[in-house]
């Protein structure tokens, strides 16, 4: 068992001078186990990172948006092999057009659909302007991209069309604007009071950096490119455009209760966000991928089909910043990992939560 300095070292050594700052928490079904924030969250002002600075989730909204799915799915709203094309009208666009018709709910969570997944590198607005509207961007993006890649059900490749579109089918059955509903049905009765789809005031957020030389910054739009420090470029603050797939703003310890609502099958003091089999089922991989196997929500790295124990996850990765949260299932353990640098080893600080294997909760405070 690590102590809290061996915890904050382990950290140190697997970030190396690949990000400024990461913030680890360790999670198990009792609530949090160890946590760790080592380095710079604003390099231009010195800053320390902390696991309660708000982090743009990017992808990891993902999941939130598939737990947002299966609770649907509990009620009767959704059903998850109901066809999408009568909800997001815009998908008969698609072709083959029979293809398209045939795409569902489940094929939407398991990146099994064939939509495209063009580069989402300038679907951004500045944080304090409004974004474009929600109900254009989906019919744009598949106007846009409207060649189904495959048949859907018979591969799966990962796609944020395909999460869009989700997000789009769930606002028209609900009839409430997506981020309306994910707050209704996870954020809220989750407990992530620092969390949502725009910066809060009322919490300090990290700066994200990209290294100078990446060629990458020549792809975002100028307006992005922040103050530079020694060998970092800094971003200004964006949102995402097109909330169901990437556009969470939040904490670490948000997303600690998030994992550990998730690790306890779908409960959290006593509020039952999942029914437990629904939770469970999210875990299980029964779609293999080229860089992912999916279930239905949660995935497992190709590459990492062995691995022992085995875990599930969701990366959230884009300009400026690196997360990823994992779910290690048979040791009943997970992490929380936020980094505010595009590209770092992620996997070797999430790996760290095995060192904490049926240990007692920590004391409160970080």
């Amino acid at each position: 068992m690590l102590s809290r300095p061996d915890l904050n070292a382990r950290v140190r050594d697997a970030m190396g001078r690949a990000v400024p700052g990461v913030a680890l928490i360790v999670v198990g079904p009792e609530g949090v186990r160890a946590r760790s924030a080592v380095g710079t969250a604003d390099l231009a002002r010195g800053s320390p990172m902390g696991t309660d600075l708000a982090v743009p989730w990017f992808s990891m909204t993902k999941i939130v948006t598939a737990t947002v799915t299966m609770r649907l799915v509990e009620r009767g709203v959704l059903d998850l092999d109901a066809r999408v094309q009568p909800l997001v009208p815009a998908v008969a666009t698609l072709r083959p057009s029979e293809w398209a018709g045939r795409i569902t709910v489940r094929h939407l969570l398991q990146h099994a659909s064939g939509l495209a997944n063009p580069m989402p590198v300038r679907w951004i607005h500045p944080a304090d302007r409004p974004g474009p509207d929600a109900d254009a961007f989906v019919p744009r993006l598949l106007g846009k991209n409207d060649k189904l890649r495959f048949e859907p059900g018979t591969s799966s490749r990962y796609s944020n069309v395909g999460t869009l579109v989700l997000g789009a089918a769930i606002s028209a059955v609900v009839g409430r604007p997506y981020i309306d509903v994910a707050r209704a049905e996870v954020l809220g009765p989750v407990g992530m009071a620092h969390t949502g789809f725009a910066f809060d005031g009322t919490v300090e957020a990290a700066t994200g950096y990209l290294p100078r030389w990446s060629p990458m910054r020549f792809l975002l739009p100028s307006w992005v490119r922040g103050r530079s420090v020694g060998r970092w470029m800094g971003f200004n603050r964006f949102l995402l455009d097109g909330a169901a797939y990437g556009g969470l703003v939040g904490t670490a310890e948000d997303a600690a209760r998030f994992l550990q609502m998730h690790l306890r099958d779908g409960e959290l003091e006593s509020t039952r966000v999942l029914e437990a089999a629904s939770a469970r089922s999210m875990r299980e991989i029964t779609m293999p991928g080229r860089r992912y196997d999916l279930g239905l929500g949660w995935f497992r790295p190709a590459d990492q089909r062995d691995a022992e124990p085995p875990f599930v996850e969701h990366l959230g990765g884009g300009a400026g910043f690196f997360n990823v949260i994992r779910i290690y299932p048979t040791e009943q353990v997970g992490a929380v990992v936020m980094g505010n640098s595009t590209k770092y080893d992620v996997d070797a600080i999430a790996r760290l939560a095995l060192a904490y294997v049926s240990a007692p909760p920590s004391s409160p405070g970080r």
